[in-house]
């Protein structure tokens, strides 16, 4: 299966604040909020939806196709992806603006706090997949990631004109999209995503029931944390997969970009729906328990172990037969 992972590409810079954000706001002055918080910890990570997600399938064993934009000072982190399997082939470099850069607090109660500089990601808007597919010979799957607004439904739109299939996810960018847009992403994609807010989220700003969505796509892939995925579809019974226990949850930042590389990799595996939300959720777990999202590495037989203690020795047989990591 060819992916093409389109997306922001930018620096993390995630920080630890030692209370709770909740104890700082004052409920009646909430209009006037000055507030800084003193940090213990800071950490600079290589990060952007789409290059996590493509750091989880070239670790998983897969060739995926980074499509975004960046700055010049992409270039280390360009050697480590692609000593990761990742094909960086394709990504645009401005020559004007710096590699998007996510900031991020999160405190004791796992609250997160975070500001976005778009940068480069902003000429992603001027990336035809036509250029993408011909390259490498066609492609199965364009997942579309949150990136610059005006790229997520450029790139949307090629795919229906191209019959090119394709996952919507459009993430934090629902905050800041109108529903015409939303409505634009999700409909027709072979695979939707979202969390449990962005599921509510979604619902108010496109005025549809999950009825009209499940009528629109082929399957819903819904991320509860803890509490696992649940997999819908319009035609099929629902999949209720639970999440993994973690003993310790160290970050989440990139957690729902695991599950993705995961479950699409077991999509390429041909694993089927339950199987490759397992390891969705199986990876999710080893990112939560990482500073920084693209900080781990996968051992075969430890990923088979982590499987078989949640889901069976079953489950973790017929995925191990398909790691090469």
């Amino acid at each position: 299966m060819r992916i093409a992972v389109t997306g922001s590409i930018a620096t993390d810079h995630l920080m630890v604040f030692p209370g709770k954000f909740a104890d700082q706001f004052v409920a009646d002055r909430m209009d006037k909020v000055s507030l800084s918080f003193l940090v213990d910890q800071l950490d600079i990570r290589r990060g952007g939806v789409a290059a996590n997600i493509s750091f989880g399938l070239g670790s998983l064993g897969m060739t995926p196709i980074l499509v975004g934009a960046v700055g010049k000072d992409f270039a280390d982190y360009r050697s480590w992806l692609e000593r990761h399997g990742v094909d960086t082939a394709s990504v645009h470099v401005s020559q004007e603006r710096h590699t998007s850069r996510f900031l991020c607090t999160t405190d004791e109660s796992q609250a997160q706090i975070a500001s976005f500089y778009a940068g480069a990601m902003e000429e992603a808007r001027d990336i035809e997949l036509k250029v993408v597919a011909d390259r490498i010979g066609g492609l199965d799957l364009v997942i579309v990631a949150p990136n610059d607004p005006a790229a997520m439904v450029r790139h949307t739109e090629e795919c229906r004109q191209r019959g090119i299939p394709f996952a919507a996810d459009p993430s934090q960018q629902l905050a800041r999209m109108a529903g015409s847009e939303i409505r634009m992403l999700v409909d027709g994609a072979a695979y939707l995503f979202t969390n449990e807010y962005e599921t509510s989220l979604l619902l108010k700003e496109t005025g549809w029931s999950e009825a009209d969505v499940l009528d629109r796509v082929g399957y819903w892939v819904k991320t509860y944390g803890p509490d696992g995925v649940r997999i819908e579809s319009k035609d099929a019974e629902a999949l209720a997969v639970p999440a993994l226990t973690v003993a310790d949850e160290i970050d989440p930042t990139g957690v729902g970009d695991a599950f993705r590389a995961g479950f699409l990799w077991g999509l390429h595996a041909k694993l089927g729906l339950e199987r490759s939300a397992q390891v969705g959720c199986t990876l999710a777990a080893i990112v939560l328990e990482t500073v920084g999202t693209q900080e781990y590495t996968l051992d075969r037989a430890e990923f088979s172990k982590r499987v078989a203690t949640t889901y069976g020795n079953d489950a973790a047989a017929e995925i191990e037969s398909k790691l090469r990591v």
